[in-house]
């Protein structure tokens, strides 16, 4: 009990840090702005010279995890998908269905985030080398798109990370470690292993993230001053409405259609359990709580609810999809770069298969924004402005997530007869 006191205490120092970061960076930035006189030593010194270093390093040190972090997640999470010859149907089912609403909630997101425009009129061209080179890019047909999914050469695909052609070489290769058991189990070791490595290793770069968020800002706003914050409340804007549409009307809308039941006694159940996520922003930590609710307050088996509810912690990150999507939109609109509708069905793609390898502990989805914005040819810059604010966006996409698995477990326990109605009936009518 004293050892999660203390770990409560230090995820919180965290995150106070990260947005202590942002506020100091922002004024930082905005002093540098407007009260330093221009010249070599703001200029040249502070802020592209002390300031870009270290944000960059940052930068640098997220972009070094994506690779083997998405690829080791990914084999180890289709590892267990592979087991779903056990539950027959059940597996493909569920799995048919996270995917699903995944490709949704990215679609809501895009939508979203062009009604609301959250990039518009924040111009960081001018501040970052990187992004004028990003638009000369040629477009691509859909065809290749389609065929660039598949590696030719995966060691290759490693090296420049391919991200759709990674993740599909991870997939086989954790199905067939799966189909192979025990004739392969040290090599499932060895990615077991070094995918806590990598969780390991990305928890040590995010306590790096203050002092890398408070650079970036920093560096940001002495360029462009003021003007940030209203893309800012904007973006933040985006993302809770695209949740509060992906939890309310797709995921409510999927349980009356498919069950009958009623979506706001559900909502009740079940909210205790999204209370909990969103104060730990964590998916894995609220496994038991679900199955436990769902067990004895909606009549679901745990015969299902134990395979789909930690199978969901894995695939099921709408809610990190949703804010991949909406900062897709932002990014591409502070930078002034124009994406066609090709990009914009790479980015589902891409977030719906990257949100497989998300693994379910707080903001590691900013490590795989990474790789959707290097899909379309994105500035990973950015993710600066984003990081500093999406504690709060974490911790309410991680409830969001965590509804979405519950969903889908009532729907395929009612779909296998697994449900007992009674149960969610009496709960639903009593106490309050």
């Amino acid at each position: 009990m004293g050892n999660s006191k203390i770990e409560a205490k230090k995820k919180l120092g965290l995150t106070t840090k990260i947005f202590i970061a942002l506020l100091a960076g922002a004024v930082c930035g905005i002093i540098l702005c407007y009260a330093v006189p221009a010249g070599s030593v703001r200029d040249d010194i502070i802020v592209n010279g002390v300031l870009h270093v270290i944000g960059q390093g940052f930068i640098r040190l997220m972009k070094m995890l994506v690779v083997p972090l998405v690829f080791c997640s990914l084999v180890c999470g289709s590892m267990s998908i592979g087991d779903t010859k056990k539950l027959g149907t059940v597996g493909v089912r569920t799995l048919v269905f996270y995917l699903c609403t995944t490709a949704l909630a990215i679609t809501v997101a895009l939508s979203v985030g062009n009604i609301i425009n959250p990039g518009r009129g924040l111009d960081m061209s001018k501040i970052q080398s990187g992004a004028a080179d990003v638009g000369s890019t040629e477009a691509v047909s859909l065809t290749d798109t389609l065929l660039n999914i598949i590696p030719d050469n995966p060691i290759n695909s490693l090296a420049n990370g391919s991200m759709l052609q990674i993740i599909v070489f991870a997939l086989i290769v954790g199905v067939i470690l799966a189909k192979l058991g025990e004739r392969t189990e040290t090599v499932s070791n060895f990615f077991s292993q070094f995918n806590d490595i990598m969780m390991e290793m990305t928890m040590m770069v995010m306590n790096l993230a203050p002092v890398g968020v408070f650079c970036l800002i920093a560096k940001t706003f002495a360029g462009i001053g003021f003007s940030a914050f209203v893309p800012l409340g904007k973006y933040m804007l985006g993302v809770l409405i695209a949740l509060a549409v992906q939890c309310f009307v797709v995921y409510l809308g999927l349980l009356k259609l498919f069950t009958g039941l009623n979506p706001l006694k559900f909502i009740k159940n079940f909210f205790p359990v999204m209370a909990f996520a969103f104060s730990t922003a964590t998916s894995n930590a609220t496994i038991p709580l679900s199955i436990d609710t769902l067990a004895k307050k909606m009549g679901v088996s745990k015969r299902i609810s134990s395979f789909t509810i930690p199978l969901g912690a894995t695939i099921n990150m709408d809610g990190t999809a949703i804010m991949q999507g909406v900062a897709v939109v932002f990014a591409a609109q502070a930078f002034g770069i124009q994406l066609d509708i090709v990009d914009y069905i790479t980015v589902i793609g891409t977030a719906t298969l990257a949100s497989i390898g998300t693994a379910g502990v707080p903001s590691v989805g900013l490590v795989t924004l990474t790789m959707v914005f290097n899909s379309v040819g994105l500035p990973v810059e950015a993710i600066g402005l984003i990081m500093g604010i999406d504690r709060i966006l974490d911790m309410t996409r991680t409830a969001v997530n965590i509804t979405g698995d519950a969903v889908c477990t009532t729907i395929v326990a009612h779909q296998n007869k697994a449900l007992d109605r009674d149960v969610f009936s009496r709960t639903a009518g009593a106490g309050h």
